[in-house]
Formats: structure tokens, C-alpha cells, sequence
């Protein structure tokens, strides 16, 4: 009976670990998928802290100060932490953003209001990269106007919602002896048929 009770009770501690985890996963995508200022990360950070800690819901702002002052030797007054998540404070001192950096284990960096239209995902770097890959194709459509056919194609891959993909599987059909002579056959062989079926 005691066994099956251990079964049970490691049944529990993994579901126990997996909700954990998942809400921490959830948390950090709700970190990354929204602007937030220093006083929501902060909130946000104690409820992370609490649930790590085992309570199942956020630090007060005092156990976060006596916590601070255990593991840390070193604490802010609550009264200071209350007006910075409140937003009256909205900067705080070099030294307060590393003790708190410490105590949540974050980066300093992280530890600041996000601007206006910041995105800390890597996809707003590839769709700046991609914009710049659409400009060249566009200004490669105006460069061979002469050339209605191939300024056509061009225009059309720039508004490809994935150019750049489009520009690597070109270089693929490209590297493949023969290939891209095959393709283009074939599919001019198959317009006239659909023209003229």
C-alpha cells in the first residue's frame, strides 16, 4: 500500500512539475509577446518567483524584500518597490536594478520599460531583413522595365509574403545541373497547354 502511495505520489510531483513548467512557459511567452513596463515585469517576476518557490501565487511585495534580505544580504525598502511597480518611480538606481536582477535572475537589461513597438523576437530582425530583400527586388523590376518579363517576375517575388525563401530555392533549382532548363519546359510547355485548353 505505501508503494502504491509512492507510485501515486510521483504521479503527483511530475503533474506538479509539468503545470510548472508550462505555466513558466506561458510566462515567458507572455513576457516576449507584449510591451510591458518595469512595474508589470516586476509583478510579472513575483508571480513567476512564487510559483517557483512552491506558494502557487505571487510574492508579496514584502516576502520579496525579506527574501531579498536572506539570500541576498542586501534589500530595498517595500516602499520603494510599491513605487516602482506602481509606475510613480519609473527609473530606479543602478545598484536597485542589479540587486533586483539578482534576486529574479534576469538581466539588468531586462529590467527596463520596453519602447514603444519593441519586439524582442528574433522575427522582427528577419522581416527588417526582409523588407530590405523586397526593396532590392523592386528596384530590380524598375532597373529591367525594358525587360517587362523578367520586371514582372521580380515585382511578383518581392510581394511573396517569404521573398527571401523564394530567392534560396531559386539558388537551389539553380545548383542542380539541368534543372532549371527541365522547369522552365516545363512549365512554358504547361501554360500553352492551360491557354490553350
Amino acid at each position: 500500500m505505501g508503494r502504491k502511495n509512492g507510485a501515486g505520489g510521483g504521479e503527483l510531483e511530475r503533474g506538479r512539475l509539468f503545470l510548472l513548467d508550462l505555466y513558466i512557459a506561458i510566462s515567458d511567452i507572455h513576457i516576449t509577446d507584449c510591451n510591458m513596463t518595469l512595474g508589470e515585469k516586476i509583478r510579472h517576476l513575483r508571480a513567476v518567483e512564487g510559483t517557483l518557490r512552491g506558494f502557487g501565487r505571487p510574492l508579496t511585495q514584502t516576502e520579496v524584500i525579506a527574501q531579498m534580505k536572506r539570500e541576498l544580504r542586501q534589500t530595498i525598502s517595500q516602499s520603494y518597490l510599491s513605487q516602482i511597480e506602481s509606475g510613480a518611480r519609473p527609473h530606479m538606481t543602478h545598484g536597485t536594478r542589479q540587486l533586483l536582477a539578482r534576486f529574479f535572475k534576469v538581466q539588468p537589461g531586462f529590467l527596463v520599460d520596453d519602447a514603444e513597438g519593441y519586439h524582442p523576437e528574433l522575427r522582427s530582425e528577419l522581416r527588417a531583413r526582409d523588407a530590405r530583400v523586397e526593396s532590392w527586388l523592386f528596384a530590380g523590376a524598375e532597373t529591367f522595365h525594358d525587360d517587362e518579363q523578367l520586371a514582372q517576375v521580380l515585382r511578383e517575388m518581392a510581394e511573396l509574403p517569404d521573398s527571401r525563401k523564394a530567392l534560396l530555392l531559386l539558388g537551389e533549382i539553380v545548383r542542380v545541373p539541368g534543372l532549371s532548363e527541365h522547369l522552365f519546359q516545363t512549365l512554358k510547355g504547361g501554360n500553352r497547354e492551360m491557354a490553350t485548353g
